[in-house]
């Protein structure tokens, strides 16, 4: 049985570069062989997390459904958009409630790649350290490496990779590194 990946961007914005990001992630990992899943947040639209919205409504029905599909996945690859050199509400409130499913479930066991994408120099690069805070602290692991993609508004080619030869190369040597990984941790 394959190694199963989620791909997920922390943007809802139809013409996110994180998006992009996300959409050549999961061609890189369907490459090395995983079997992968590219949703996009805004098919799980949640209000924004209130302990006491929770104690009146319970947990939404799409953070239901997000962590049921995150529970058939074996790894995560994330494209997280910056914002104010930490992570996007969208992408915070999502774990957020993902959290709050049975301890965190949904997060047991995975592993996860963490890549930004952003127009500015440093390519989203100052909100992944927070982004991989939160993920260890709800007990995912994280690849050491990651990938910050600078001036993204044009480093994408028409047909989805990344224009940069050398982004575009470690791309996938971090997409075959998580699958390597991911099926390890699966296999043990």
């Amino acid at each position: 049985m394959s190694t199963r990946i989620l791909v997920f961007a922390g943007s809802a914005r139809r013409d996110s570069l994180n998006k992009r990001l996300a959409a050549a992630l999961a061609a890189a990992l369907s490459d090395a062989g995983a079997e992968v899943s590219l949703i996009d947040l805004a098919d799980f639209e949640m209000p924004l997390y209130h302990g006491d919205w929770e104690s009146a409504h319970g947990v939404p029905e799409a953070a239901t459904r997000l962590n049921t599909l995150m529970l058939s996945h074996d790894a995560l690859a994330l494209a997280s958009p910056e914002n104010n050199a930490s992570i996007s509400a969208l992408m915070k409130n999502t774990l957020d409630w993902l959290s709050r499913i049975k301890g965190g479930e949904g997060f047991a066991g995975k592993t996860a790649l963490l890549t930004a994408a952003s127009p500015g120099a440093l390519g989203g690069l100052r909100g992944l350290n927070h982004l991989r805070d939160i993920l260890h602290s709800l007990g995912v692991g994280t690849l050491p490496q990651t990938l910050a993609v600078s001036r993204a508004h044009e480093a994408f080619t028409d047909e989805g990779g990344l224009s940069n030869e050398r982004q575009q190369g470690q791309l996938v040597q971090l997409a075959t590194r998580l699958v390597a990984v991911a099926s390890a941790l699966k296999a043990a």
